[in-house]
């Protein structure tokens, strides 16, 4: 992709409305004991999470370690669980491991799924759809849903769509955009993705998934044991961290990030920022490395170097 390219594809996310591939997986659990069954599983307290709205939420091994983050779309008997792409198999493996005396269904979302950003998407979801996307919510016709999926720490629009294919999608004015792009804008977002920059190794805590996502006063849920002690001490070896780069050659996921020669962190994503003009990236840093830091990143062919920062990157 030449850099024109990839510019115009990066700022149809951030200034108009863009089609980014491949979107969220989605699980759905249906039935009487929906909410119940869930309620014993995940970090959020789902019983009073209103129906009709969108709550992040974290499926945990039992060991406290991530299976999962997730979006939880709420509804009576219907709950439909948000994963990053590539995930949903591991979630309704685990949902399936513990449905027990449970009356209760467990299914991955069949039907076409498509996802756009940008601050005009809401307008071409009606247009291509013609569901009404609300903020903080997901609202269905029966046979389509849309769904509000926010970054979590910018305001940067996210749509997912079920059930409406995407040709609409582009005809209603949704651009098509490379990965390089997608990446790039995530990563400003401070999102981590579950297979690339956290997995089943990572504490919630280390990548800054808590908030929200948990609810330290409800009772027993699985991995709730680790979760609550690290909230206690309030310590980890390690954190997700922005990474501004120097101009020059993207570096590849897992390259190592060293201070004076030893390694500190892994870079975990990295893209090329049109904004910024030199690749940016999301790694796993050592806790006692100040923000503000300058990292060498290696890897086998070259080497650059980076400033460490907090998360996101962009406002």
């Amino acid at each position: 992709m030449s850099p024109a390219e990839l510019a115009a594809d990066y700022w149809r996310i951030r200034r108009g409305v863009a089609l980014v591939d491949p979107p969220h997986d989605v699980v759905w659990v249906r039935g009487h004991d929906a909410v119940t069954f869930l309620e014993g599983l995940l970090s959020q307290r789902v019983a009073t999470v209103p129906n009709g709205s969108v709550t992040p939420a974290l499926l945990l091994s039992p060991q406290g370690k991530l299976i999962s983050p997730l979006r939880m779309l709420r509804g009576a008997t219907d709950v439909g669980l948000v994963t990053d792409a590539g995930s949903g198999a591991a979630v309704l493996e685990t949902l399936q491991r513990f449905r027990l005396r449970v009356e209760v269904s467990l299914e991955a979302e069949p039907g076409p799924i498509a996802e756009v950003w940008g601050p005009e998407s809401a307008a071409v979801v009606e247009a291509a759809g013609g569901i009404s996307p609300v903020p903080g919510a997901w609202v269905t016709d029966g046979e389509s849903v849309v769904a509000d999926l926010p970054f979590r720490h910018v305001s940067l629009a996210r749509w997912l769509i079920v059930g409406i294919d995407a040709k609409k999608l582009i005809a209603a004015g949704a651009h098509p955009v490379g990965e390089v792009a997608a990446t790039a804008a995530r990563i400003e977002a401070g999102e981590a993705r579950m297979g690339i920059d956290i997995d089943a190794s990572t504490i919630p805590q280390e990548a800054g998934l808590t908030e929200g996502a948990v609810d330290f006063t409800k009772g027993c849920y699985l991995g709730q044991e680790l979760v609550a002690r690290i909230e206690s001490r309030g310590h980890v070896n390690r954190r997700l961290r922005s990474l501004r780069c120097a101009a020059g050659d993207t570096p590849p996921s897992g390259a190592a990030l060293l201070v004076e020669g030893r390694q500190v962190g892994t870079l975990t994503s990295a893209a090329m920022s049109p904004d910024v003009g030199a690749p940016v990236g999301l790694g796993l840093v050592r806790s006692e490395v100040d923000i503000g830091t300058a990292v060498a990143v290696g890897w086998s062919s070259g080497a650059t170097t980076a400033i460490v920062g907090e998360v996101p990157l962009a406002g």
